[in-house]
């Protein structure tokens, strides 16, 4: 006999058996093992809502091991992961199980290590059915929301379409945003900008003009320009004041699951599946040399950016003795969380502090698992470390009544930047190096120029922004940020271009219908109070049947008046205009929207019903017969390149069509291995190869 420990994933299980010993059988649940059906709605609305759950089909095997090992088993420990899923899954075993829900059997694990293992074990508790219900209640809060809003979208729209409570309002956001962009009208304004050289110096430095006479300047257009150019003609540039300052430049937090998103984001180009996937793994644990399997980060689900007194005394340790007591700041470091962040993790850190990313990289992990743990391990090290301190110079300079400002810094202590710097959606302009200056010094004129600008609209969103936008308004939770654009990005709500996410017209029309009757379901501050109706449900101090009661009310009577305000309505979704013209008829091609995505059709259609598939011109030219070079997926998504003539031509390749020829043969040149790779010609018997410099 011996005590049985559940968990969710199978890749724990070598973990958590090593340090828990032979007395324990450890077994995984595989994630969720019961849910409501997928058929029907599953929730008895007339009863306070009571979800009708089923045991998963898919799960069948599983659940039967399980409950054959339970019998056997002293003891059962249910170690599901440490949050409001976690929490459920926990409950639905114990009511598979029938164990008691007062008994002491629930187990979390912050960090997959011997301390964090044996402290879990050490201190079991009684299920949270706080947590449960909140959990509870968002489930069946998303399928009232689903199961009623997405039969009435395919009957008004398209069958095969989904609405959501989080997902629909992403939608919105990005709708919104591209409204923005497309109502936005440019502003034409002019800058005077100045390359100044100071006496007894060579190197040259900027000052753009801020005033004239005294007044703050805005130039509109080039006449105002010109007038004041004409001005400086032949004057003097005197500096009149200089201003030095010391400025204090903080360390960013550890990570939480959102920034740990945006930061893979910007510094690596990950996308959050990608970026939970390699943290998932590192949470779970990986073989490191010497040590066996580890778990090498904490929980990666949190909105905390608490560490404990342990972790902090690992990092100064750290600290101490590669750089130095100077590096340690006088006192430690402490960060403000977001104001609905929930505090029962602590934020993303190394669980073992002292494994640098060369150690971790010389065992053998992935790239995605290295390069994700060097930038949690450089972050949370950063995070303990002293400020980075600044000497700034603000100089002002006149000539003939025309101000201009000269600002400029140089590192004084660098501090946290010696290790690490967090990156910006949009970074500052590189700040002058000044020359050494002083009151009344005359410098001389390089260059003095008018540049017309034009103002900007707002950008799209990229995948890290609109996290950070999940985040800052309140709409979902770290466990929801990846699935909800991954789910609107599947359902060609949204699309990619480059990194920016845009809506696709069937986006756009699915959500003017949803502003117009469930103006709720889309509106940012009604999802952010819904989401803080679910934490007061996991605090205990509101009711989920309430919460649940309170929204449906009001919800019910929407779907009434939109199935009258829409009663034998259909609304078209809009076709993208191709260059493409149809090999049948000869009528334009236009993009529509498929349930498997976009393809081109005739717009001559129903009289003609000539489709094909999108393909991707790279503008290269197949080395082994000259016809064009498509960009094409795998089944699984990745991209490849082919020649168009396939499968008649064989042609394929990872690497990547460039517009270069080869000095050879002519023929398209490919990149490979990156930006640090090489040039390669793949024409039969010519071998022709060039190594890339400096990335170029």
């Amino acid at each position: 006999m011996s005590d049985l420990i559940i968990v969710e994933s199978p890749t724990k299980i070598r973990t958590i058996k090593r340090y828990v010993g032979d007395g324990y059988e450890v077994v995984a649940s595989k994630g969720h093992v019961r849910d409501l059906p997928k058929s029907k709605l599953g929730v008895d609305i007339e009863h306070d809502f009571a979800p009708q759950y089923v045991d998963i089909k898919e799960k069948e095997d599983t659940i039967k091991s399980i409950k054959k090992l339970a019998k056997k088993s002293d003891h059962v420990y249910l170690a599901s992961d440490p949050d409001r899923e976690g929490e459920a899954i926990s409950w639905h075993l114990a009511q598979l199980l029938g164990l008691d829900l007062n008994d002491k059997n629930r187990v979390t694990f912050n960090e997959l290590t011997e301390s964090g293992i044996r402290a879990g074990m050490q201190a079991p508790r009684s299920i949270d059915v706080n947590l449960v219900n909140a959990q509870q209640a968002r489930r069946v809060l998303d399928r009232l929301v689903g199961y009623k809003i997405s039969p009435f979208l395919w009957r008004k729209i398209r069958r095969g379409l989904s609405a959501g409570r989080v997902q629909s309002v992403a939608v919105r956001m990005i709708c919104d945003r591209e409204e923005e962009i497309r109502a936005f009208v440019s502003q034409e304004y002019w800058s005077i900008d100045a390359k100044l050289i100071a006496s007894g110096s060579k190197k040259v430095f900027s000052a753009k003009l801020a005033a004239v006479d005294g007044n703050k300047i805005e130039l509109t257009d080039k006449a105002q320009t010109d007038v004041i150019l004409k001005r400086l003609e032949n004057a003097e540039f005197k500096v009149t004041g200089i201003k030095k300052s010391v400025h204090k430049k903080n360390p960013a937090a550890p990570f939480t699951t959102s920034t740990l998103q945006q930061e893979a984001s910007r510094k690596l180009s990950f996308q959050g599946r990608r970026t939970m996937k390699a943290a998932q793994e590192l949470y779970e644990g990986v073989d490191i040399n010497g040590m066996g399997v580890t778990g090498l980060i904490t929980y990666m689900r949190t909105d905390s950016t608490r560490v404990s007194d342990e972790a902090r005394n690992a990092a100064y340790k750290y600290i101490r003795e590669n750089y130095g007591d100077a590096y340690i700041p006088e006192t430690p470091k402490k960060y403000k969380s977001s104001g609905n962040a929930q505090d029962g993790h602590e934020a993303i850190r190394p669980a073992h502090p002292e494994l640098t990313p060369d150690i971790v990289k010389a065992s053998g992990v992935s790239s995605d698992q290295y390069k994700l743990y060097k930038l949690i391990w450089e972050r949370f090290i950063a995070s303990q470390m002293s400020n980075c301190l600044m000497d700034t110079v603000s100089v002002d300079i006149d000539a003939n009544g025309c101000c201009f400002k000269a600002s400029g810094f140089s590192v004084k202590f660098d501090g946290f930047t010696a290790l690490y710097e967090e990156s910006k959606d949009e970074e500052d302009e590189k700040k002058n190096e000044l020359p050494p200056l002083k009151k009344n010094d005359i410098v001389k004129v390089k260059t003095l120029e008018g540049n017309q600008h034009f103002t900007q609209p707002p950008p799209r969103y990229t995948e890290a922004s609109l996290v950070k936008a999940f985040e800052e308004t309140g709409i979902g939770r770290p466990s929801t940020y990846v699935p909800t654009i991954s789910t609107i990005l599947a359902r060609s709500y949204i699309e990619r271009d480059g990194r920016q996410l845009k809506p696709t017209p069937l986006g756009e029309v699915t959500n003017e219908l949803m502003k117009e009757y469930f103006d709720k379901i889309v509106d940012v501050k009604f999802t952010a109070k819904m989401e803080s109706s679910l934490d007061q449900v996991e605090n205990g101090t509101r009711g989920w049947v309430k919460t649940l009661d309170d929204f449906y009310g009001e919800f019910s009577g929407e779907l009434v008046k939109a199935e009258e305000g829409m009663d034998g309505k259909r609304i078209r979704i809009p076709d993208e205009a191709t260059d493409e013209v149809c090999e049948v008829c000869g009528k334009p091609m236009v993009i529509k929207i498929g349930r498997y995505g976009k393809f081109l059709a005739c717009s001559g259609f129903p009289e003609c019903t000539n489709t094909r598939k999108i393909v991707e011109d790279t503008g290269g030219a197949c080395p082994f017969c000259g016809k064009r070079v498509l960009l094409k997926k795998s089944k699984r998504g990745k991209k490849y390149y082919g020649c168009e003539d396939n499968p008649s031509c064989e042609f394929m390749t990872w690497d990547i069509p460039t517009e270069q020829k080869c000095p050879n043969c002519s023929s398209t040149l490919f990149q490979k291995g990156g930006k640090s790779g090489k040039l390669v010609c793949h024409k039969e018997g010519c071998g022709y190869e060039k190594e890339l410099s400096n990335g170029g």
